[in-house]
């Protein structure tokens, strides 16, 4: 198993996607090109959804074309969320080349979701998945509420590894298991990991975890424990899903990048600049952001440069 974690950064869509104020896109474009100078090897810009459901996301067509511009011919994965064939007609005319769709195994959060029942969301993930695989766009697919549905309570592990089988077999290139509010706890997280990973190989699996209940790193060492080798994460702790009530902010990314650099596993990600994007950041939302680690990471006892520079 390699030795190498992809931090999967989503900061750009379910970080900014839950702020109130409207973010210029100047800033997010700003965001988007300090993330690439910090090493994120994989970004998740924006979501094509109807601006009336997540206004933020407005401007998803020219945070798209803008950054694949100015990145192009950088070897930097950059992802657009679609949720229905609008949404994938405006990502594949913005020059998307990768998408994320979702499928929520609970009936009541995809209603609230996207106004379809689990099933239905279902066979709309089947009909864009077989347009990606004719356009040649890579596919990413979020098994949403997994562990816990913030209206109907726990899932079912039977349910979610169901729903996980059926994805994959629509022949996508990544499954991303998410818990959608941040209730999992690190056994279930391992055992939901384990069991899915006897029919898809580890390595084409993600673990998208928020930090609700500061369990997010607990989550992410599970996950890792059984074989997971993408870990989805939000620069500053930013983030929550505005059709998720109780959803807090996602795993920070500071936290995570330095927690694997204990653990041995690269990265590639400089956390001098991740920090420099967290103060940034911090002015631009106008409340106080970043991880657990932020208290030590700006003591002397972290000034030495083999632990600012991992």
């Amino acid at each position: 198993m390699s030795e190498i974690v992809r931090i999967y950064e989503v900061s750009p869509r379910d970080g900014l996607q839950n702020e109130e104020r409207a973010i210029p896109t100047a800033r997010k474009l700003r965001l988007i090109d300090r993330l690439v100078e910090a090493g994120l090897a994989t970004i998740e810009l924006t979501s094509f959804v109807h601006p009336r459901a997540v206004p933020q996301m407005a401007d998803a067509e020219e945070v798209m074309a803008t950054t694949l511009a100015r990145h192009g011919d950088r070897p930097v994965a950059f992802v657009g969320l679609v949720l229905n064939e609008r949404g994938y007609d405006r990502a594949l005319a913005s020059g998307c080349k990768r998408m994320a769709f979702g499928v929520a195994v609970s009936d009541v959060f995809s209603q609230n979701n996207t106004r379809n029942t689990a099933r239905e969301a279902m066979e709309t993930c089947r009909r864009l998945v077989a347009r990606a695989r004719t356009d040649g766009i890579h596919t990413r697919v979020y098994v949403m509420t997994a562990w816990v549905c913030p209206f109907s309570g726990p899932t079912a592990p039977e349910r979610a590894i169901g729903f996980a089988r059926e994805i994959w077999e629509m022949g996508i290139d990544e499954i991303a298991i998410a818990d959608t509010i941040g209730y999992a706890h690190p056994l279930e997280v391992g055992r939901l990991f384990e069991a899915i990973g006897r029919f898809i190989p580890p390595e084409r699996m993600a673990a998208h975890l928020h930090d609700t209940q500061a369990l997010g790193l607990a989550n992410s060492a599970a996950a890792i424990s059984a074989g997971v080798r993408t870990i989805d994460s939000s620069i500053g702790g930013l983030g929550g899903c505005p059709f998720a009530p109780g959803a807090a902010g996602n795993l920070a990314t500071e936290d995570l990048a330095f927690m694997l650099y204990k653990m041995g596993l690269g990265t590639g990600v400089d956390l001098a600049v991740l920090w420099d994007i967290v103060r940034d950041m911090e002015q631009l939302i106008g409340r106080s952001l970043g991880g657990r680690i932020r208290a030590w990471w700006e003591s002397s006892a972290a000034h030495a440069p083999e632990v600012r520079q991992p």
